[in-house]
């Protein structure tokens, strides 16, 4: 068996010019296809070139991959880190645990060397190594979910504990390359400038199309290297942006379905933090195209804490945003869950302590009137959430401030509860809110108290002579002869007026 595996180490490899492509490859995808149709030994139309600068046969065929680190010159340690990490490209079939354990325990261990060797950050990585790094990562971690991945990823977000992630079988070994990727990313020995050409758009691509996976320790992996690609490879940042959003508006707008979005969401709250004053054009589309529909799925529980940092970060890079943000959440906001209202006024809460006076007074009207609809409303967590933002001592300073518009928008809620609200805890506080008011300016309470008690007033008497007409409409259609087998409706309320 290990000679089998030794076998299938590249001597030689070649690239295929293929004139139907429109879309170009990168040196790794390129690399990878050659060898697939190598070991199919199908032969191409188009020219083929030798690729000796990358796998340099002489080189390969010459030491043996097994061979430790220590036991090798300085000079061939790079010849022997591009076998060894060739030899790690032979995939297995996790699945069956009894099947080719020896050679699984081979790679398994060549794996850690490489993993240590790359850490020691000893000597810088050439051309080829950084290549054959790639190729080895791309063959192993680059793959396509089963279908039952997507088809349980619709249950996330419905608060169901019976639906447990599915771990993939072959996560010890692949635990193993993202730790060796990532320390290869992040060491010193690496040149961006070279390293660049082989982590292209292409990689970047493949490796966020992985975030859908099921299993949360790949997704951390994937967080962890994306995270150090964006940093070390300024090049790449505009595209690694904008792949990032069309992510989000493929979830947002079409599938509702993304296992990665609370930690793509993550990365990208790190990457808010480092960006320039003022802010690009771009950031605020992001924004507002972006961040602010996310609000929407029903899912949004699994990710809303990431969600929230992210809007927060940008109101705090630019106070100017918060009212745009308040309007755009107040759009989205849940009509029939109650679970997303308490979300949703605890992301509130959090703008609000960081508005500024200016911003506040252009959404207060709208703000507090679906406030007032929260306290009023049936579910008793929803109610005490909105009541608990009289509570901050800054919302309560820019109500005060604002009293005379947002205390007539409040008061007929709180009267209402006052009066008719099942729960006590909830009859509590908007008696304390209440209170506040009160104790915050009297004159203005009474008016407000006189102008609701108008206003009842006037809808009891309106209530009284929509009901005397529906009697007299009643008492008339009981009187009209039917007619043409037409069918009358008589309440027992006309009838007894008939008598």
């Amino acid at each position: 068996m290990l000679r089998q595996i030794l076998s299938k180490l590249p001597r030689k490899s070649s690239k295929t010019d293929s004139a139907e492509s429109a879309r170009p490859e990168s040196p790794v995808t390129q690399q990878i296809s050659n060898g697939s149709s190598a070991g199919s030994g199908k032969s191409s139309n188009g020219p083929k070139r030798t690729s000796s600068v990358v796998f340099p046969a002489s080189v390969v065929a010459g030491i043996e991959p097994l061979v430790p680190f220590k036991d090798v010159p300085s000079a061939e340690k790079m010849n022997l880190f591009v076998s060894k990490v060739s030899l790690c490209c032979v995939t297995f079939d996790f699945s069956d645990s009894s099947k080719n354990t020896l050679e699984k325990d081979v790679k398994r261990q060549t794996l850690l060397e490489l993993v240590d060797f790359v850490a020691a950050g000893s000597m810088k990585f050439s051309e080829p190594a950084i290549l054959a790094m790639c190729r080895m990562c791309a063959v192993n971690l680059f793959r396509v979910f089963p279908p039952n991945y997507r088809s349980n990823s619709s249950s996330i977000g419905e608060n169901d504990d019976n639906d447990d992630p599915m771990f993939d079988p072959a996560w010890p070994h692949l635990q193993i390359v993202y730790d060796l990727l990532l320390r290869f990313i992040n060491s010193t020995c690496l040149d961006a400038k070279v390293a660049k050409k082989y982590i292209d758009h292409s990689f970047i691509l493949r490796l966020l199309d992985l975030f859908d996976t099921e299993d949360p320790r790949e997704r951390e992996c994937l967080k962890a290297i994306l995270h150090r690609v964006y940093g070390k490879f300024m090049v790449h940042r505009p595209f690694i942006r904008k792949s990032l959003s069309n992510i989000f508006y493929r979830f947002v707008f079409e599938t509702e379905r993304h296992n990665g979005i609370a930690e793509l969401l993550e990365i990208f709250g790190s990457i808010i933090s480092g960006f320039a004053m003022p802010l690009k054009e771009e950031h605020k589309i992001f924004l507002w195209r972006v961040l602010i529909p996310l609000h929407k799925p029903k899912s949004v529980g699994v990710y809303f804490q990431q969600l929230s940092y992210c809007v927060v970060q940008f109101i705090e890079k630019e106070p100017r945003l918060a009212s745009m943000v308040i309007k755009g959440i107040l759009k989205y906001w849940p009509i029939t869950n109650s679970q997303k209202e308490v979300m949703f006024l605890g992301e509130l809460e959090e703008i609000l302590e960081a508005i500024s006076m200016v911003e506040f007074q252009k959404v207060m009207v709208p703000l507090f009137w679906r406030i007032g609809c929260c306290i009023n409303s049936l579910h008793f967590q929803v109610a005490e959430r909105a009541l608990f933002l009289w509570n901050n001592d800054q919302i309560v300073n820019l109500i005060a401030h604002n009293r005379p518009v947002i205390l007539p928008i409040i008061f007929p809620a709180l009267e209402k509860n006052a009066h008719d609200h099942w729960n006590q805890g909830v009859l509590n506080l908007t008696l304390n809110v209440r209170k506040m008011f009160s104790e915050m300016d009297d004159a203005l309470y009474l008016a407000c108290l006189d102008q609701f008690r108008e206003d009842e007033g006037r809808q009891s008497v309106l209530a009284e002579q929509r009901k005397e007409a529906w009697q007299r409409l009643e008492y008339a259609a009981s009187l009209k002869p039917i007619t043409r087998n037409t069918a009358v409706l008589v309440t027992p309320l006309a009838t007894s007026i008939a008598c």
